[in-house]
């Protein structure tokens, strides 16, 4: 055996998905909100990632980024969980976990169970207080599906493009 021991200052598992469901929510053009979300199945194998965004073919030059008024972003927008769901073009999602940033609304609870997704690692809860969330919450509780806050142990991870060649 070698006398060089491995790297202790490694990431964990965790911190590495919800670091890929942020870097996804950096490809959001809303200009209020971005979020990222990652699926994972059972072996660490990322099976799909998704942020919030128009559906395709719906140019974001030409549809509405406003929170207020009478025409808003809200009846277009794909959330990120949703999105990653149908970006995995119909892999089984079973017992698989998502990353997400945010805690997921109430429609994107529907899409969670439905797909069989067992598990929501999250890094925000800001909205818990709102009945989408409350309802969110009941439902993904009474079907099974395990709500875990995510407490990183690293305050930041950086990416340099400039690493030396």
């Amino acid at each position: 055996m070698g006398k060089t021991k491995k790297r202790s200052d490694y990431i964990s598992w965790d911190e590495y998905f919800m670091g890929i469901a942020l870097l996804a929510a950096k490809r959001s053009k809303d200009p209020s909100t971005q979020v990222g979300a990652c699926i994972v199945d059972g072996n660490n194998v990322i099976l799909a990632t998704g942020y919030n965004g128009f559906p395709k073919g719906c140019s974001d030059d030409e549809f509405p980024w406003d929170r207020e008024g009478e025409i808003t972003k809200y009846p277009y927008v794909v959330h990120a969980e949703l999105n990653a769901i149908l970006n995995a073009q119909g892999k089984d999602l079973r017992g698989s976990r998502i990353y997400v940033a945010l805690f997921p609304c109430n429609e994107c609870a529907k899409a969670i169970i439905q797909s069989g997704i067992s598990e929501v690692v999250y890094l925000s809860d800001k909205y818990a207080d709102t009945p989408g969330v409350k309802a969110s919450k009941l439902m993904l509780s009474t079907a099974g599906v395990k709500l875990t806050g995510f407490d990183p142990e690293t305050e930041s991870i950086e990416l340099n493009f400039r690493v030396a060649k």
